[in-house]
């Protein structure tokens, strides 16, 4: 029986994808390691991406207490505001929005890089001079990016809750620690853990499609802009893909209680 022609390039684009990885991984683990280039990774990926992500977690928290509020005061909840919002956050939101925002900026960063290194010939310069582009370009990025996406979201669910915490005292009065105190009455390292140990995932799979997709250009120019925006397209989808794996095994295991 004969695939469709759509489905065989799916077929074809997801096996490529899978050896891609697999030869950056096992490119990753042996020496020699390039630290400098994997600090300066982190640095560019992680400190440069920090004011976006902390200013869109502040505005989530404050436009989402701002929306239940009203409706929670109707019908006397208020005081379940925090918790409600901190679950929100810390389980789901938090991780997820994080993810997408770091797939924009990031994803598309490492995927005009790459395409314009590869139109540029600068790829096929550093082969020719013993460097391992894989090695040097691409395993770096992908730890770097496993590494400072889930910072990013400790960091983003802490400026999202007191965003929330602000958008609480627009409307009434009440002090930060009894705040924080109901936000994470109900929550536990469980809680936690889950939420932080997927956004592994979700890093692995921005740096692995932005390497992939600038990694593999070969459109000359125009393919550094078609690199950047399938990159940021397919991992927002990929994110959503883990993500809802990985609600449906917290949920098997009973975690989240």
């Amino acid at each position: 029986m004969a695939f469709p022609s759509r489905t065989k390039g799916l077929l074809i684009e997801t096996g490529n994808i899978a050896k891609f990885a697999i030869d950056c991984f096992t490119l990753g683990i042996k020496p020699r390691y390039e630290v400098k280039e994997f600090l300066s990774q982190c640095y560019l990926i992680g400190y440069k991406s920090l004011g976006l992500v902390a200013i869109t977690a502040f505005i989530i928290g404050l436009v989402l207490t701002m929306e239940l509020q009203p409706n929670l005061t109707k019908y006397g909840l208020e005081y379940q505001l925090p918790m409600m919002v901190g679950i929100a956050i810390i389980r789901e939101i938090g991780p997820v929005i994080t993810a997408l925002i770091f797939a924009g900026k990031v994803g598309s960063s490492i995927g005009a890089e790459l395409s314009s290194m590869k139109v540029t010939e600068q790829i096929d310069a550093m082969e020719v001079s013993g460097t391992n582009p894989v090695k040097y370009l691409v395993a770096t990025r992908i730890m770097a990016c496993m590494l400072m996406l889930p910072v990013l979201t400790i960091i983003g669910d802490g400026v999202s809750i007191f965003g929330s915490f602000v958008g609480f005292n627009i409307n009434s009065s009440i002090h930060l620690h009894l705040f924080l105190s109901e936000a994470f009455q109900r929550m536990s390292y469980v809680d936690l853990f889950p939420s932080i140990s997927k956004t592994f995932f979700f890093g692995f799979i921005v740096g692995l499609i932005g390497c992939y997709k600038g990694y593999g250009s070969n459109t000359g120019t125009r393919g550094v802009g078609v690199a950047a925006n399938t990159a940021v397209v397919l991992s927002s989808i990929l994110i959503f893909l883990v993500d809802l794996l990985a609600v449906q095994i917290t949920n098997f295991l009973g975690l989240y209680k």
